[in-house]
């Protein structure tokens, strides 16, 4: 049989690559839809409004057209990396690719602190010399800004998958930007305060940034084999020491592939020795105990007392 696998692994792999990303096609066609829609939306109009900015005169604009296009990118990569995701594991990335998501926050964070900055030191200079907008033009945009928005927010917001859930978040934030734009430009059309433009800009550059920070973070904790926050290892100690088989446990390691797959690998020091089939059995009784609080994969070595590998500390049953 073994012989056999090696002889066609280029047919098997095939075939079963074939099926996979079949099968998933279907599934996470409707996500992906909406993603794709609101992401078309979303850029068309990031666009259209660098363009508004730049003829209403108006940094805030500019800002909130960065803020759009900070989410068009997050929805592309998101998009994009999701479905790279779903490739099987291979003989380079054996964990599969479900971390290449972590290159989309990336590639998006770096775009977005470069254009933040970029607008901040323009609003900064606004603040001195205070230019006037053509607020009717920021008026309408402010409106336009708010139907598109909101519309992209409504679509996702019906979707199933949490990640259509966030990025629904991520237009509630842009409608209140352009809420934010509105209520600005109606100051400036009655009263003659033309700073209004450029603060309104440093505190959505101000916004952009501190998301950017926020998942940086996140993903730095990923990528650094940080314990998932979801899961604390008190916790996981506690599961596995209310085995009445485990003496002691060592070298416990809890990570996370992309923020939602969580691994561990652990030794556990056994009271007594067990044959192979009630060791199997408490191992598959383990497993099952770990997935109830979110650990998809374990992996689990056995060790009799006295003959450990290293010093243990025992459990406090």
């Amino acid at each position: 049989m073994g012989h056999h696998h090696h002889d066609h692994p280029h047919d098997h792999d095939h075939a079963h690559d074939h099926g996979h990303s079949h099968a998933h096609g279907h599934h996470h066609h409707h996500s992906g839809g909406n993603i794709a829609v609101a992401f078309w939306l979303n850029l068309g109009f990031a666009l259209l409004e660098l363009v508004g900015g730049l003829y209403t005169n108006s940094v805030a604009i500019m800002s909130d057209a960065l803020h759009d296009l900070g989410d068009s990118l997050s929805l592309g990569t998101a998009w994009f990396f999701e479905r790279k995701s779903h490739q099987q594991p291979d003989t380079i990335y054996t964990y599969g690719y479900k971390r290449f998501s972590l290159v989309g926050a990336f590639i998006n964070a770096v775009v977005l602190t470069v254009g933040s900055i970029f607008i901040l030191i323009e609003a900064f200079k606004r603040l001195w010399h205070p230019e006037q907008p053509d607020t009717t033009g920021m008026l309408i945009f402010a409106v336009i800004g708010i139907l598109v928005n909101g519309a992209a927010m409504l679509r996702l917001k019906k979707g199933e998958s949490i990640n259509e859930k966030v990025l629904s978040l991520h237009f509630l934030e842009d409608v209140l930007g352009w809420v934010a734009v509105l209520i600005g430009s109606i100051v400036m059309k009655f009263a003659d305060v033309p700073i209004v433009d450029p603060l309104l800009s440093m505190i959505i550059g101000g916004i952009i940034l501190f998301n950017v920070y926020r998942n940086i973070r996140g993903a730095f904790q990923i990528m650094l084999q940080g314990v998932p926050h979801n899961i604390p290892e008190e916790r996981v100690r506690k599961e596995l020491a209310a085995f009445e088989e485990v003496e002691a446990l060592h070298d416990l390691h809890i990570w996370t592939l992309d923020g939602a797959f969580n691994i561990l690998t652990t030794h556990i020091v056994l009271r007594q020795p067990l044959d192979t089939a009630p060791l199997e059995a408490l191992k598959t009784r383990i497993k099952k105990q770990l997935q109830t609080i979110g650990i998809q994969h374990a992996t689990i070595e056995f060790e009799i007392k006295g003959y450990a590998a290293c010093d243990t500390t025992p459990v406090v049953h």
